[in-house]
């Protein structure tokens, strides 16, 4: 009997595993993925702000600018490293102005030297209506016009836009800036409200001058550097006092006509020889001034009362010349920072005699040092009236001298000169003439000023010139301007787009 038993049917092969597959147990759990991807997150963004700390407290900058232009000068850093007192600046500008991008990028420079001790704000009065009232019920200042406000406790400065600005000279009421004098008026204003103390000149008056215009000229001029140097100008009448006020750092005696009594005389030198004074005289040659002269020769600078000329027979007839071409020496320590630059005296001019090697000056500890000689074409003419003079043995050869510096008590320890009488002399009376002042004569001033006041820290912080330049183009530059600008850049930049459009469409 045939076996009836059946065979199980055939079952189909299971699926086919890879033996080298990791099982489920393997395989990471998806928590310890996002721990991973969050802890390297986490340390990145740690490097990053690592780095940005680094890079906010320890960094190298650079001014590239041709001139120098947001660079400070070495003075003004040494006296930024010394601040002692927390000091406020507000930039009350409106920011249309053609020098506010200046401002702020000087009191920047400010800021980051600064040691913290010196905080910036800008307020446009004009948008920050607000802040702007508030200030002003804070300071008492108007703020009618563009400047900068520094204030040190209870001390305060405003100082105005035309202060840190030169402008052309011209009757035309939109003048353009030639130089930027931010620097030198915002580190004078800096060391006033942090000292707390303004310095006071004296102007002496009632002597005459050359012209009523003239006098008025060289007082506004004093104001003006007053105003960026921070000192006050008062004006005085020897004759109607007894004694020059003991407060006064200085004493301005610019260009006097008349000569001075000998009361006068005698008040004045009563001033030069106490412990500390300051004197600033520019002398008008034509005017008789017997006892000011004698003053000036026994301090070791004699007026020559000749004229400082040149002349010569041309073409046209006989040149006469009177304006003087000078430079200034190298050898005297506040003019060196100018030894580059040439100065130009208008009007008239009489040579000095310098006595620098008198034994009497030496014992009296009186150093005197010639500033400003004039072009070797220059002589001293005694018969200057000639319609051409010619030089002949009682008039004086180069080199002439025009101006002079005198300082008494003078001594080899820097940390004692802080007590040292100085003068300074100049032998023309346009210096401070507003139609013939060049900027150039200004930082003499300048410069002068401060070293009569002892504030040699700041003498020689430059001024930035402003520069206009003009590019002219043919009507075959202007074409091919047209053609790159307007359709070959533009075109370029289209085929670009298509191209990458096109590629991703084949893709």
């Amino acid at each position: 009997m045939p076996d009836t038993a059946q065979t199980p049917p055939p079952q189909e092969d299971a699926p086919h595993q890879d033996a080298t597959a990791p099982s489920a147990s393997a395989m990471p759990r998806r928590g310890g993925i996002g721990l991973n991807v969050a802890i390297q997150i986490f340390l990145a963004l740690a490097l990053f702000a690592g780095v940005n700390r680094l890079n906010y407290y320890h960094y190298w900058r650079w001014d590239l600018s041709p001139s120098q232009d947001y660079t400070l000068s070495p003075a003004t850093l040494k006296y930024l490293d010394s601040l002692s007192r927390d000091v406020q600046i507000y930039i009350v500008f409106g920011r249309d102005s053609k020098v506010y991008g200046e401002i702020q990028s000087l009191l920047e420079e400010y800021r980051n030297h600064g040691r913290q001790r010196i905080k910036v704000r800008s307020i446009d009065p004009v948008r920050d209506i607000e802040r702007a009232e508030q200030l002003k019920a804070d300071t008492g200042i108007s703020l009618a016009q563009n400047g900068v406000l520094i204030r040190c406790g209870v001390n305060k400065r405003f100082i105005t836009e035309e202060e840190l600005v030169v402008r052309e000279k011209g009757t035309s009421t939109n003048k353009q800036v030639t130089e930027f004098r931010g620097e030198d008026a915002i580190s004078s204003a800096l060391i006033s409200v942090v000292e707390g103390r303004i310095r006071r000149f004296y102007y002496v008056v009632g002597k005459g001058s050359r012209s009523g215009e003239g006098q008025g000229d060289a007082y506004n001029a004093a104001v003006e550097l007053g105003k960026q140097q921070n000192f006050e100008i008062f004006q005085i009448n020897l004759s109607e006092i007894r004694y020059i006020p003991p407060d006064a750092d200085g004493v301005l005696i610019l260009g006097p006509r008349y000569d001075f009594s000998e009361r006068e005389i005698s008040m004045i030198n009563d001033y030069w020889h106490k412990k500390r004074s300051g004197i600033f005289i520019t002398l008008d040659p034509s005017g008789e001034m017997l006892r000011l002269n004698a003053f000036l020769t026994a301090n070791g600078v004699r007026p020559r009362g000749d004229r400082v000329l040149c002349a010569e027979s041309t073409s046209t007839g006989p040149k006469k010349e009177y304006t003087v071409m000078a430079e200034f020496l190298k050898e005297v320590p506040f003019t060196r920072h100018l030894s580059a630059s040439a100065i130009t005296f208008a009007g008239q001019s009489e040579s000095l005699e310098i006595k620098k090697d008198s034994p009497e000056l030496k014992e009296q500890s009186i150093a005197v040092q010639p500033l400003i000689q004039a072009s070797p074409r220059f002589w001293g003419e005694r018969q200057f009236l000639e319609e051409l003079p010619v030089v002949d043995e009682e008039d004086t050869l180069p080199p002439i001298y025009i101006a002079a510096s005198v300082e008494r008590g003078a001594t080899a320890d820097e940390t004692q000169r802080a007590d040292s009488s100085r003068m300074v002399v100049v032998a023309n009376s346009t210096l401070l003439d507003k139609h013939t002042m060049l900027a150039v004569s200004h930082d003499f001033v300048a410069a002068g000023v401060n070293w009569l006041l002892n504030r040699e820290e700041f003498i020689g912080i430059p001024a930035k010139s402003r520069h206009s330049y003009r590019i002219q183009l043919t009507g075959r530059q202007h074409e091919l301007i047209f053609w790159i600008t307007s359709i070959t850049l533009p075109g370029i930049v289209l085929t670009l787009g298509l191209m990458i459009w096109a590629s991703r469409r084949a893709a």
